[in-house]
């Protein structure tokens, strides 16, 4: 698969590049995508719920009321889950929600979701790209240049890149990460992928291992 390269203006840079067809051009898995970002969302998960129970109520421990003769339902303390202020049954505990994927595993669901991206043409390659100091003005320009203003944008660059991750920081649906710590997720969640030219190769040397 062949890719046109643009500019940073916008414009064809009159070149191609070639895709690799063992990761642009796979029979994407569904399978595999779904238990990669729901390994990714159950590892973001805090865990930090909790309910008190009878035992960690407070509250007196002092029977109510006699056993018998008044009528009235059996009691024992105030902490009962019966009653109003008691304790919680079964109430959620603080828990680690996060389980592993193998690697092979998390490979291919980033393989299928690119997969994904090349066929419904949401990849464009762009010509390196980078910035002296942060500037969010000069990356809000490219967006519209590139015709993707207001669109859910994820940009891949090369791991050196720290000012251009700033400059996209405040821009919103905009996500900046190096291609090789992008997850499957972030692919998913993108309307559209940019990737600069330098980036492409480490892509894809991390996804061909």
């Amino acid at each position: 698969m062949k890719l046109k390269v643009y500019g940073v203006d916008g414009k064809e840079a009159g070149r191609t590049v070639t895709l690799d067809d063992s990761i642009y051009g796979i029979e994407p898995n569904d399978h595999v995508l779904w238990l990669d970002v729901r390994r990714i969302q159950a590892n973001a998960r805090q865990g930090t719920h909790k309910a008190k129970e009878r035992g960690e109520a407070a509250g007196s421990t002092r029977k109510l009321y006699r056993q018998k003769g008044t009528g009235n339902a059996r009691s024992g303390s105030a902490k009962s889950p019966t009653r109003r202020s008691g304790g919680t049954i079964f109430g959620p505990k603080p828990r680690d929600y996060g389980f592993k994927v193998n690697r092979k595993t998390q490979r291919l669901a980033r393989r299928s979701a690119l997969s994904y991206k090349a066929r419904e043409n949401a990849l464009r390659i762009v010509e390196d790209f980078a910035y002296e100091s942060p500037k969010t003005q000069e990356l809000r320009k490219l967006l519209a240049d590139h015709e993707l203003a207001g669109k859910k944008v994820l940009l891949l660059t090369t791991p050196e890149q720290t000012n251009v991750y700033l400059s996209g920081r405040n821009l919103k649906g905009v996500v900046v990460r190096p291609a090789t710590e992008a997850s499957t997720l972030d692919l998913m969640d993108a309307g559209v992928v940019i990737l600069q030219e330098g980036a492409l190769e480490a892509l894809s040397t991390n996804l061909a291992r």
